[in-house]
């Protein structure tokens, strides 16, 4: 595997990285402070390609592979974790799913507004009694004719208030029962359809996470994903590349908060010299740049099979477990070089502190990803 990044993910990173100064770091903390989800930059990041980073161009997308993909979202989380976190939601969740499991007509009915974000993606399997139990949800769907009837709620959706595309898994089935779940596709100003509770949140506070509520919506059997019943198993799947996403937003607010520390640290004086000169600090930059370079290892590692379209459940576990573990440290020590200016909001790390703690619990929580390796490792 070549580690050293070719010309074109280059350009992208820096195409990424300057938008990021450019259109969202003079807004990351009105944002946060007012829970503002900033739709308009995401309509200007539609423009330049990112958010269909993975759709084909015959659908209106980039075209371009997860190592790609695992660049954006890296150089735009290193600037605000919550822009990051909508990017991914959007880019691997709703529009993956779409991507991979929906027919030749969904994909020309839906991913190019998608990738031109004039439609904001949303993707909706958690409940609120049923996280990681998801073979128990409550969202049901029942087969009416030509038509489907959707009844339930689901919680903690990004972009679950302004999405305007979303795709649902609902249960088709029994509780628990094998094979119990259907995806479809439901448009925002469909009757039955609608935003609920907006959630107030300690980080990632401008990437909107809210309810999606159905109450008797009728959606047409045209806009199921695949065959009835295949749900869930293609909920694992996307979760799969969901899992590379949240490791690189891990990844960027890492090194985001590194970044920013190691700056702090050679400019800060302390007995009248930097203190990146004491050996208490020194060796904490040390272990964060060790553990963020093993972080992005393991991130190219699993984008890479996934590229091949070979097996990397483990990988992306792994990935995902590792970097959103090595979010949450860096953030933490780097707090803790910046001593009491690290708690305050006039400084970038109290930000990427708060924002870190999510990537350990979105789209599987850290618990669940060690099962996840637990199995594959034991299987193997």
């Amino acid at each position: 595997m070549d580690f050293k990044p070719d010309e074109l993910t280059q350009q992208i990173a820096q195409t990424a990285r300057d938008f990021a100064i450019q259109h969202i770091r003079p807004y990351v903390m009105q944002w946060d402070e007012t829970q503002e989800f900033p739709i308009n930059t995401f309509k200007q990041m539609g423009s330049l390609g990112l958010m269909g980073v993975l759709v084909p161009e015959q659908y209106g997308g980039a075209g371009l592979g997860y190592l790609e993909y695992v660049t954006i979202i890296k150089e735009i989380s290193k600037v605000c974790g919550s822009v990051g976190l909508s990017l991914a939601a959007h880019n691997s969740l709703c529009t993956g799913h779409i991507l991979s499991f929906g027919n030749e007509e969904q994909k020309q009915q839906f991913l190019p507004r998608l990738a031109s974000a004039e439609c904001i993606g949303a993707w909706g399997l958690t409940e609120p009694g049923t996280g990681s139990d998801a073979g128990n949800m409550k969202t049901t769907a029942v087969k009416d004719g030509n038509e489907w009837i959707l009844n339930g709620t689901k919680c903690w959706i990004t972009h679950g208030k302004s999405g305007d595309i979303a795709v649902v898994i609902a249960r088709t089935g029994e509780p628990r029962a094998k094979n119990n779940a259907t995806a479809f596709i439901v448009e925002r100003g469909t009757p039955g359809f609608a935003g609920g509770k907006k959630e107030n949140k300690l980080g990632m506070r401008a990437s909107e996470t809210a309810e999606m509520i159905f109450d008797n919506c009728r959606i047409p059997d045209s806009n199921r994903l695949g065959n009835a019943g295949e749900g869930f198993k293609q909920s694992l799947k996307v979760l799969d590349g969901g899992r590379i996403s949240i490791a690189a937003l891990a990844l960027g607010i890492a090194y985001g908060a590194y970044e920013a520390a190691l700056q702090y640290a050679k400019e800060r004086q302390q007995f009248d010299q930097p203190i990146a000169n004491f050996q208490g600090i020194s060796f904490k930059l040390a272990d964060m740049a060790t553990e963020i370079m093993a972080a992005e290892l393991l991130i190219m590692q699993a984008a890479d099979k996934k590229n091949k379209g070979l097996p990397m459940t483990k990988e992306a576990a792994m990935a995902k477990y590792y970097a959103s573990e090595v979010a949450v440290k860096v953030s933490n020590d780097a707090v803790q070089i910046f001593g009491g200016y690290g708690y305050t909001k006039d400084f970038p790390v109290e930000k990427f502190y708060r924002d870190s703690k999510l990537c350990t619990i979105g789209e599987g929580t850290s618990e669940i990803q060690k099962i996840v390796i637990a199995r594959e490792v034991l299987q193997g």
